[in-house]
């Protein structure tokens, strides 16, 4: 059974290595976390996805399961563990009532059923205290808790309703993304109200779930994976004005962001409009980029790509010491896998890769 208080001790060393170099400042090494999710256990520990996403047993052991190799086998630099409600990213087709799918062995899919502009005023916008599906996933998480306490296991379990994605990419989850970037050139009206629809669905869920647990969200993350695949202009029409409200609002605090595609050119607007704490720089950015426009400014994590590794820790490590010898010094560099570590990923190349950068991310760099 998985013990946290075994961790305590190296929890709170990771919590002071975060603190350092979120305040610019060079710690003893570079902190070095991995996000990693379903997709990647599953495989790893052998449970069909299907089943994890379907069967609140399975998705307990899986999870117990991370916990205990992340800690044991891995040990990156993780400061939180618990169980948590898991439905997958389809927030937004629960929501807005559109079909979700659960493969055999894949995470489930939302599909993508809004395809004209009569498809988007038809978009209904519901309270989610009376809105069935979101309902069920609050019972869904209550029923989660109690099969944690009845195994005596003294873990917190968060859950509730996923936050869904901002507008855009709330947008893109409902309706072909290539669609909707046409759509701001051929009907720039109506993607603003199909935007503002995401805007206030986000909003409302927001409130509900602070509503819920009795808490008031004053940091924000979001991940807004199709905004790199936009123009800096266009960003500023369809985008900026949405994500800045949000942040403006519930990002009173701490603001970060993801998205796994190329950010370069918006990097410089993270920095000085949209004002981030940090960021997820994805796994298709250049961390020189990322360095010259963030560092001092942002903290960022990322600096290689899940492609990096898939032929093995030598073929990776230019890779990874690339991303420590340009994203290290001075600080306010977290290393990490742009985005989520992907199943393709060996095994023993991440705990390979975790070891090797505790050894060559020790202060002063000298790669």
């Amino acid at each position: 059974m998985f013990d946290p208080s075994k961790y305590r001790e190296r929890m709170a060393e990771a919590r002071r290595l975060y603190e350092t170099t979120r305040q610019f400042r060079e710690p003893e090494r570079v902190p070095v976390r991995l996000s990693i999710a379903a997709p990647y256990y599953c495989q790893l520990f052998g449970y069909n996805m299907r089943d994890y996403y379907t069967n609140l047993d399975c998705q307990i052991d899986v999870q117990l399961k991370a916990l205990e190799w992340a800690f044991e086998a891995l040990q990156d630099d993780r400061t939180d563990y618990g169980i948590h409600l898991d439905i997958g990213i389809v927030g937004e087709a629960i929501y807005f009532g559109q079909e979700v799918f659960y493969p055999e062995n894949a995470p489930p899919i939302g599909i993508r059923g809004v395809q004209t502009a009569e498809d988007v005023e038809r978009l209904e916008l519901t309270d989610p205290a009376t809105h069935p599906g979101v309902q069920a996933v609050y019972r869904r998480y209550e029923e989660l808790k109690e099969r944690v306490a009845r195994r005596g296991l003294s873990l917190p379990v968060s859950g509730g309703f996923p936050q869904i994605h901002p507008p855009l990419s709330a947008a893109c989850a409902l309706m072909e993304p290539q669609q909707v970037y046409e759509l701001m050139y051929s009907d720039p009206e109506l993607v603003h109200r199909f935007l503002a629809k995401m805007f206030i669905a986000f909003c409302w869920l927001k409130d509900y779930n602070d509503r819920y647990f009795g808490t008031r969200t004053t940091r924000l993350g979001l991940a807004d994976d199709n905004s790199a695949f936009i123009s800096l202009k266009m960003y500023r029409e369809f985008v900026f004005p949405y994500n800045k409200a949000l942040y403006e609002r519930y990002g009173t605090e701490w603001r970060s962001f993801h998205a796994d595609g190329p950010n370069d050119h918006l990097f410089a607007m993270y920095a000085n409009e949209m004002k981030l704490n940090e960021m997820d720089i994805g796994g298709f950015s250049d961390i020189a980029n990322a360095k010259r426009e963030l560092g001092g400014k942002v903290v960022f994590s990322g600096g290689i790509n899940n492609r990096d590794l898939y032929d093995g820790f030598e073929a990776g490590k230019p890779a990874i010491e690339r991303a420590i010898r340009i994203g290290a010094p001075g600080g306010g560099y977290i290393f990490a896998i742009g985005g989520e570590t992907s199943p393709g990923v060996p095994e023993d190349v991440l705990l390979k890769t975790v070891r090797y950068v505790k050894e060559i991310g020790r202060y002063p760099i000298s790669l």
